[in-house]
């Protein structure tokens, strides 16, 4: 409950006149907001709290605090009508012209979100924060929305849209879930009420998919590693690549990408997966081996072990805009060594770590670690099983690879 009185203040100023100010109370939290009006303390009016007849210009300034007290009043209806848990800082902001936070729209927050993500080095969630943001703002044409004004029924539309724009399922959830964040961020720094959450109503779930095995058969694995590289050179790169994901525990290709020199110790790979800071520490088959040891044969300008960088310090949006060029190379390269070697299945880089989670599981690693949604949207499913294993128990499975 929030309540307005006018009243004078406890001390006078150096005129011996008491300032007239305003009392904000809010959840028993009291603010007082000056208002360039004072009199002497028998020239006020303490039970009808205005000026008595006494003062100068009594009328007039009465109806100034008529005024200024229906102004205050009518902000705090805004502010619930906007579902807006506003502070008494809020509020005063209002009152004195100067932005609060009932003035963001969702646009400027999304853009704030960017920006901060980008600079916290988290090029990736910056991204796919902005590509959500164009995909929302492509449907929604009102540029000043305001969070309230998403709701589940605005929710519903946005995807018949996206649908309309032949996205999948995985695609809708994705973006989703993004706004469905960025709402959740808004809540708890105050922007927006929870009373008007559209995902109480709006079920992301809906939009789950039945699970498609991607990962390649034994057979299917024999097939992809004996591509003869001699007649197709120009897939050399994406075999070893895809290779050596499989055999190090499905290493996600932006780790791939950023691995050094500097991260091979002797017969293990240190380093630390860019989306979790997770560190990990895997034995070097020698499969892996053998493609460290064509690269390092290989001309580079850097200490990066494969030729996916091609400068150093590359700021994180470069790189991820590196990522993206090189992956959709990596992944049509993929399809087409599939199409050589008859694999009968749309071969992507995550195959890989779908791949050796199953090898792992037929090696009798524990079902219950290595979840079948590995690589899917909860990537941290895949830390999940890592983490409760000692890297005994998984070099052991890891050995088994060799068998292919």
């Amino acid at each position: 409950m929030s309540s307005i009185k006018i009243t004078l203040r406890n001390k006078p100023n150096k005129d011996g006149e008491y300032p007239v100010v305003m009392r904000v109370i809010k959840n028993r939290r009291s603010k007082i907001i000056t208002i360039g009006l004072s009199c002497y303390e028998k020239d006020w009016d303490t039970k009808n709290l205005q000026f008595k007849r006494s003062a100068p210009n009594h009328v007039q300034r009465n109806r100034v605090l008529l005024k200024l007290k229906e102004k205050a009043l009518k902000i705090i209806d805004e502010f619930y009508l906007d579902g807006i848990d506003f502070t008494l800082e809020d509020f005063e902001n209002k009152f004195r012209g100067k932005k609060d936070k009932s003035d963001i729209t969702v646009l400027s927050f999304w853009d704030e979100k960017v920006e901060d993500l980008i600079k916290a080095g988290k090029a990736g969630n910056a991204r796919a924060y902005r590509d959500a943001k164009i995909s929302f703002f492509k449907f929604e044409s009102n540029k000043k929305i305001r969070f309230n004004e998403i709701t589940p029924a605005l929710l519903d539309k946005y995807e018949t849209h996206l649908r309309s724009r032949n996205n999948t399922n995985a695609g809708i959830s994705i973006k989703m879930r993004t706004l469905r964040a960025l709402y959740n961020d808004a809540m708890k720094k105050n922007i927006i009420s929870i009373q008007f959450y559209p995902f109480k109503v709006y079920k992301i779930s809906k939009l789950k998919s039945d699970t498609v095995k991607r990962a390649l058969t034994i057979q299917e694995m024999k097939e992809f590693k004996n591509l003869d590289t001699s007649e197709y050179p120009h897939l050399l790169d994406s075999k070893n690549y895809f290779m050596f994901s499989f055999y190090t525990r499905g290493m996600n290709y932006i780790d791939m990408m950023k691995l050094r020199w500097e991260d091979v110790h002797n017969d293990r790979i240190v380093y630390r997966r860019s989306k979790t800071g997770k560190r990990f520490i895997i034995k070097i088959l020698e499969p892996v081996r053998e493609i460290l040891d064509y690269y390092k044969g290989q001309p580079s300008s850097t200490g990066y072990i494969f030729p996916m960088l091609l400068k150093e310090k590359m700021t994180p949006m470069q790189i991820e805009h590196r990522k993206d060029k090189t992956l959709k190379k990596f992944n049509r390269d993929l399809k087409e060594i599939a199409k050589v070697q008859g694999i009968n299945k749309n071969i992507t880089s995550y195959v890989a770590r779908h791949s050796y989670a199953t090898y792992l599981k037929q090696n009798n690693v524990s079902t219950d670690k290595i979840s079948e949604s590995m690589g899917h949207a909860n990537l941290q499913v895949t830390i999940n099983y890592l983490k409760e294993f000692g890297n005994d128990v998984i070099d052991d499975a890891n050995d088994a690879l060799l068998d292919l």
